[in-house]
C-alpha cells in the first residue's frame, strides 16, 4: 500500500470513530493539568520536539526529582505556569484507535466557577479529580453539583497523587465511600466510576498500575473509551436559525445548528414565531447536498414555499405544540462581584434571541457544603440559585432537560453589558399564560383631561435630613392651593402599611422602592400629580422606576446635603446611634448611598432654603408643561 493510500485509510478510520467530549474538574492543585498531560504522554499522542520541549521547560522551573512537569502540556497562559494553577478553560483534541476526544481543562479557584460551567455546559463526561492527601473539598461538590446541574449523567472519580499516600487501600475506600454518602444522593448522575490514580507516575492511566494490586477495575483511558454515552436530545426535531442565507434571487436557505433530533428532505417543518408550516426540498451540510441530518449538524436547508422566517426563529416537527411563556423557573450561576438581588432587570439571551427581563424572585440558593436549599434574599459571586423569571416579550425556551440548546441562557448587565450569570430554564411558570394585562376603557389622559390637570411623578431622593419631606410638604400644598390633585408617598407612612413586612436590609430596601414605583403608576394612571419622597439610595432600582413612564412623566429631584448638615439636622439622634452601631444599614453611615449622575434638578439645601426650593421646582415644571 502506497503513503498516500495509507493517509486516506488512515484519515477514513478516524471520520468513523465518535467523538467524546469530556471535562476534567475539582479543586486547585488537585492535578487535573498533569493527569491530561500524562494521558497525552502515555498514549504516545505527543511529538518528540514537543517532549524535549517539554523536558526543557521542566528543568527550567525546578521539578522536584527532575521530574517531568506533564502539566505544561495543558497549561498554556504564561500566568497559569507562573502560578502553577490553571485560570482559563485549555481545550484540547486527540485520538486513539476506539475513539475520539475533546477535553476540557477547567480551572479549580472558585473565583473561575463560571469557566468551569462554560466547560460543562458542552462535556458528556466528567473526571472530578480528588486529591487523595485533601479528601472531600467544597470545590469537589461545588464542581460535582455543576456537572450533574449542566445535565452530565456519566462521571468518572479520579482519586489522585495516591503516591504520596503509598496507594494506601483504606484512604481510596475512604474517599468514595465519603463521596457516595455526602455527594451522590444530591446530584443526578446514571454512571458513577471510581479509580485511584497517580497523574505524576502514570498509575492506572493508560495501564493497570501493580502498585494498586487492591484495585481491579478499568484503567482511566479504557474507561473513557468503553464509557457508553446516549444523550442525544428528545426526537423532536428543533433548530434556531442563525442566518437566512440569500446569495442569489434564486436561491433561499435556512442555516443553523440543530439542536436535537433529525430531518430528511420531505420532512414537514413548523416555524415558532408564525406557527406556518412547510416541507423541506433540501439539505445542505457544508457544501454537499444530503438526504438527511441529525443532531449537532450545521446545516442549511431550503423549502418547498416561502414562508416568513427571520434569524432567531426556531424550526420544530409539525407535530410539536410550540409554547411560548414570559417567565420561567429556572437555575441561575451568579459570576458577578457585585451581588444580584430580587427585581433588578437584566437583559437575557438564549441562542439568537435576547430581551429584558426581571429576576422576579429567588426562592433559595444551595448552600454547597451540604447541599441545603437556604432561603436567600441576594447572590454572591459563585452562587448558584432557583429563580423566577420574568421577560419583557415571549421566548421559546424549553426544559434543559429536553433540549440543551433551547434551555440555557446568559444574564447581561444592561450598563455594562457584562454577562453576569448563566441559567437553565427548569419550566415555564404557569401564571406567565394564565395572567394577562386587561386594558379599560377609561385611559389616563381621559381622567387627566376629567380632572383638568397632567399627571406626573416627582421623586425626591437624598439622605435622611436633607429636606426632602419638607419640600415635598410645602410643594403639595402650593399645587393644592392652585387647584392640582396631588398624593404624596412618604417612606415612613407606607412602612405603616404596604411595606410594614420588610427591614432595611439591602434586598428589603430594593422590594420596597419596587413597591412604592408600582404604587406611583396606579396613582399616575389615575391622572393625580405624585410626589414621592424617599431616600432610595441606589442608582438601579431608581433607574427601574422610571423607565416605569415616558421621560416628561418623571422628575428626578436630588436633594442634597454633606453629611455634617444632615446630622446637624437629626432631631431623632438616628445618625449618632448608626456612627455608635446600633443601627445597621443606616444610609450615608454603614449603607452607601448612590447619588444621581443627572437629575432633572438638584438641590443644595444646606445653601438652599425649603421656600427657594419649592420655587426652583415650580419654574421647572411650569417649563416643562406640567402645569
Amino acid at each position: 500500500m502506497n503513503k498516500n493510500a495509507e493517509i486516506k485509510q488512515f484519515i477514513n478510520k478516524q471520520n468513523a470513530l465518535d467523538t467524546l467530549r469530556f471535562i476534567t474538574c475539582g479543586s486547585v492543585d488537585d492535578g487535573k493539568s498533569t493527569l491530561l498531560g500524562r494521558m497525552l504522554y502515555e498514549a504516545h499522542l505527543i511529538f518528540d520536539d514537543q517532549v524535549d520541549n517539554l523536558v526543557s521547560d521542566s528543568k527550567k522551573i525546578g521539578t522536584q526529582g527532575g521530574e517531568i512537569d506533564f502539566a505544561l502540556l495543558v497549561d498554556g497562559l504564561a500566568a497559569e505556569r507562573e502560578q502553577g494553577i490553571t485560570i482559563d478553560v485549555a481545550y484540547r483534541f486527540f485520538s486513539t484507535e476506539k475513539r475520539k476526544f475533546i477535553v476540557a481543562d477547567s480551572p479549580g479557584h472558585e473565583q473561575y466557577t463560571r469557566n468551569m460551567v462554560t466547560a460543562a455546559s458542552s462535556a458528556e463526561v466528567a473526571i472530578i479529580l480528588i486529591d487523595a492527601r485533601n479528601g472531600i473539598l467544597p470545590q469537589t461538590k461545588r464542581h460535582s453539583f455543576i456537572a450533574s446541574l449542566v445535565g452530565i449523567k456519566n462521571i468518572i472519580v479520579a482519586v489522585n497523587k495516591m503516591d504520596l499516600m503509598d496507594f494506601d487501600k483504606d484512604i481510596f475506600n475512604k474517599i468514595t465511600e465519603e463521596y457516595k454518602k455526602n455527594v451522590l444522593p444530591q446530584v443526578e448522575f446514571d454512571e458513577v466510576s471510581f479509580i485511584p490514580v497517580s497523574a505524576l507516575g502514570g498509575d492506572n492511566i493508560i495501564k493497570n498500575s501493580p502498585k494498586t494490586p487492591w484495585y481491579s477495575g478499568k484503567t482511566l483511558m479504557s474507561m473513557l473509551e468503553s464509557i457508553n454515552i446516549d444523550n442525544k436530545e428528545k426526537d423532536t426535531f428543533s433548530m434556531p436559525v442563525q442566518y437566512v442565507n440569500r446569495p442569489n434571487l434564486n436561491f433561499r436557505g435556512f442555516s443553523g445548528t440543530i439542536s436535537s433530533g433529525s430531518l430528511a428532505v420531505n420532512d414537514e417543518i413548523l416555524v415558532s414565531s408564525s406557527h406556518q408550516t412547510a416541507n423541506v426540498s433540501e439539505i445542505y451540510i457544508a457544501d454537499k447536498n444530503t438526504e438527511s441530518c441529525n443532531e449537532g449538524d450545521a446545516v442549511t436547508i431550503t423549502l418547498n414555499k416561502e414562508i416568513d422566517i427571520s434569524r432567531g426563529d426556531i424550526l420544530f416537527n409539525k407535530s410539536y405544540e410550540v409554547k411560548k411563556s414570559n417567565a420561567y423557573l429556572t437555575n441561575l450561576i451568579w459570576f458577578n462581584e457585585n451581588a444580584c438581588f430580587s427585581n433588578r432587570s437584566y437583559i437575557l439571551k438564549s441562542g439568537n434571541k435576547q430581551t429584558g427581563c426581571e429576576i422576579i424572585k429567588i426562592k433559595n440558593k444551595i448552600n454547597i457544603n451540604n447541599y441545603e436549599k437556604i432561603v436567600a434574599g441576594s447572590l454572591e459571586m459563585n452562587d448558584i440559585a432557583e429563580c423566577e423569571i420574568l421577560m419583557d416579550s415571549e421566548l421559546c425556551l424549553l426544559p434543559y432537560t429536553e433540549n440543551k440548546t433551547l434551555g440555557n441562557f446568559i444574564l447581561i448587565d444592561k450598563k455594562s453589558n457584562l454577562t453576569v450569570a448563566a441559567g437553565i430554564v427548569k419550566h415555564d411558570l404557569r401564571r406567565a399564560t394564565n395572567v394577562k394585562w386587561q386594558d379599560t376603557e377609561i385611559t389616563r389622559q381621559k381622567r387627566e383631561k376629567l380632572l383638568n390637570q397632567r399627571a406626573a411623578v416627582i421623586w425626591f431622593t437624598g439622605l435622611s435630613g436633607s429636606g426632602k419631606s419638607t419640600i415635598a410638604n410645602m410643594l403639595e400644598k402650593k399645587l393644592s392651593s392652585d387647584g392640582i390633585l396631588t398624593y404624596l408617598l412618604d417612606g415612613d407612612n407606607l412602612r405603616h402599611g404596604l411595606n410594614k413586612d420588610l427591614g432595611f436590609k439591602k434586598e428589603d430596601r430594593i422590594e420596597n422602592l419596587r413597591r412604592v414605583g408600582e404604587v406611583s403608576k396606579i396613582l399616575h394612571d389615575a391622572g393625580i400629580m405624585v410626589l414621592a419622597s424617599f431616600i432610595s439610595p441606589y442608582k438601579k432600582d431608581r433607574e427601574a422606576i422610571k423607565n416605569l413612564f415616558v421621560n416628561e412623566d418623571f422628575i428626578e429631584i436630588h436633594i442634597d446635603a454633606d453629611l455634617e448638615t444632615v446630622k446637624s439636622r437629626d432631631p431623632k439622634g438616628l445618625y449618632l446611634k448608626a456612627i455608635e452601631g446600633k443601627i445597621p444599614n443606616f444610609t450615608g453611615v454603614s449603607s452607601a448611598y448612590e447619588a444621581p449622575e443627572s437629575p432633572d434638578i438638584k438641590i443644595n439645601t444646606k445653601v438652599t432654603s425649603a421656600e427657594t426650593a419649592v420655587k426652583i421646582i415650580l419654574e421647572y415644571i411650569k417649563e416643562k408643561n406640567v402645569i
